[in-house]
């Protein structure tokens, strides 16, 4: 049995991660804010963090924040790690956060870069955004009457449980580096993830791209975050809508 450390253990990926790790009979222990016996602020690190890592052979770091902190979230885990001679330092990051100017993406990669410096055995997998994230997006540009989209632009989106199963694969595996990127099973236009997102919950909205500016834009409108080479999952975009709202 490996005791493995999973952060952000309550959040959507880390909960899977954690749930599959004990169902294989593994000791998963979840360290976020507010979990118990791991309640730690990995942006203050801190003697808990230590607690939590004593013993540990593996860490999954799923915790990150689009409002900040991951650099210095990363940096206590990875000092705590040193401390104690953890083996295998496991990243899940996004496809793309080296080619699209976006302030999170550049923190996801400052992060991989001190993973990659720990001095740990290490393993970085990228993936593409989850349906449910892609599924918030268009929910809250689906409130007001018009549905303005960013003109141009295509996405990629992948199942979480499928990263999660990946994720549990390289943590019980040894430190691999630089993994491929995991994708998604389509690239498709905003314009047609928000009108199967609008048929299935049965709203009635005009959909209207709208050309953005700036180099984040033109980013994504490339496609930077994109990896159709490696469009590895197997749920589609209305097979997730379908399982979420119950309908076709």
């Amino acid at each position: 049995m490996t005791t493995i450390l999973v952060t952000g253990g309550t959040g959507t990926l880390g909960r899977l991660v954690t749930e599959r790790l004990r169902d294989d009979g593994h000791e998963a222990r979840v360290l976020s804010r507010s979990a118990q016996p791991y309640a730690v602020d990995l942006r203050r690190g801190g003697p808990g963090l230590d607690t939590a890592l004593r013993g540990v052979e593996t860490v999954v770091h799923c915790a990150s924040s689009p409002r900040g902190g991951d650099e210095e979230a990363a940096r206590n885990l990875v000092a705590a790690a040193r401390r104690a001679d953890v083996a295998h330092l496991v990243y899940i990051s996004i496809v793309g956060v080296d080619r699209v100017p976006f302030g999170y993406y550049r923190s996801k990669l400052a992060v991989e870069r001190q993973v990659e410096e720990s001095g740990l055995g290490w393993t970085v997998l990228r993936a593409t955004q989850f349906h449910d994230l892609v599924v918030t997006f268009l929910g809250g540009l689906a409130k007001p009457p018009l549905m303005l989209l960013p003109a141009g632009v295509s996405d990629q989106p992948v199942e979480v449980s499928e990263v999660a199963g990946s994720l549990v694969e390289l943590a019980l595996g040894a430190p691999a580096g630089r993994v491929p990127d995991m994708g998604g099973p389509e690239v498709r236009t905003l314009d047609s993830l928000a009108r199967a997102y609008l048929r299935t919950t049965a709203r009635r909205r005009p959909v209207v791209r709208v050309p953005l500016f700036g180099r984040t834009y033109g980013a994504f409108r490339a496609g930077g975050h994109l990896a159709p080479d490696r469009a590895v999952g197997k749920v589609t975009f209305e097979e997730y809508l379908s399982g979420r709202f119950g309908r076709g």
